[in-house]
């Protein structure tokens, strides 16, 4: 198990190599986020809770911190607002120097509701009403926010304890030994997510929305994947595109990085960019990395459908 020096010391050569690091961490109230912060804290973040985003700036003016730097947000800061925190997001993009990234927990309503009830905490967007109307309207808040998270962890299944051993997979380094890999699926039309290390365009690939009978499924469903397969391209591109990932992984593991972001696209992000996505995201799992899913199309029309998964649950069978 790596300790508290070796986890600092790491962050400190990733800061040397892209800039003063900063995480912002936000989602629904109750979805884990004070959990997460004193995770951070704990692996040699300067940690902030709650920071009014006005005085961001402020703390941003002036040489870089000897350590990186995670920074609380939700409904609860003193002047929050969504277009406020995206501006804030943006701008800080742009300021030399600087690697932020976006860190969103996420937690399905009826766990959040469970929360409130157990804690018989008010909720601070309906002080005076039942807990759940402060839920659907502080998750319908931040739809734009988790729209543009460069991390996303599903808390819903997760113990506290779970919880802090995610944020330490994802930021600790572990002496360079572990690194989170997240395979994205998108659709061009809404543009490329935020945060890829590496972004490859699938739509030369054949198309099963021309075939009336695999329209209105996906690319999880193995008729859509087949039909995919099929075009004398797929294999190829495949084959070279594993080999490429199997070639940079262990090379930015051993440089110290925490989490790399792969996404594939295409038309509409619905078939053939998640199509590769399931089968690179399994393949790599079943090559003992630690792969999360995520298909950002998918989870924006299907709410039922979780924010993002491991891709080793897939490969038990």
């Amino acid at each position: 198990m790596t300790d508290m020096t070796t986890a600092t010391n790491n962050l400190d050569s990733d800061r040397q190599r892209t800039g003063q690091r900063v995480v912002l961490v936000t989602g629904p109230s109750g979805a884990g986020r004070s959990t997460a912060i004193n995770a951070l804290e704990d692996l040699g973040f300067e940690a902030i809770d709650n920071l009014p985003l006005s005085m961001l700036p402020r703390l941003l003016d002036g040489p870089l911190l000897n350590r990186p730097l995670a920074l609380g947000l939700d409904v609860r800061n003193r002047d929050f607002s969504t277009n406020a925190l995206i501006e804030t997001i943006d701008s800080l993009g742009l300021i030399p120097n600087l690697d932020p990234s976006l860190l969103y927990l996420d937690s399905r309503p009826d766990v959040l509701e469970r929360r409130y009830s157990e804690t018989r905490r008010r909720h601070p967007l309906a002080p005076a009403e039942s807990p759940d109307i402060g839920i659907a309207r502080e998750i319908d808040l931040l739809v734009p926010i988790r729209a543009r998270a460069d991390i996303l962890i599903e808390t819903s299944d997760l113990s506290p304890h779970e919880l802090r051993a995610e944020i330490e997979k994802m930021f600790a380094g572990a002496g360079g030994r572990h690194m989170a890999v997240t395979i994205n699926s998108f659709s061009y039309k809404r543009g490329m997510p935020r945060g890829m290390d590496m972004v490859l365009d699938c739509r030369f690939l054949r198309n099963p929305y021309w075939d009336e009978s695999l329209r209105v499924l996906d690319g999880r469903d193995p008729r859509v994947a087949a039909h995919i397969a099929a075009d004398p391209r797929e294999a190829a591109f495949f084959d070279k595109v594993l080999d490429l990932t199997r070639l940079l992984l262990p090379a930015y593991r051993d440089e110290g990085k925490s989490h790399f972001a792969l996404g594939f696209g295409c038309t509409g992000g619905q078939h053939r960019s998640v199509a590769m996505t399931e089968k690179l995201g399994l393949t790599l799992a079943k090559d003992s990395w630690q792969v999360s899913i995520r298909h950002r199309e998918l989870e924006r029309h299907d709410a039922s459908l979780p924010a993002g998964r491991s891709a080793a649950s897939q490969t038990t069978n």
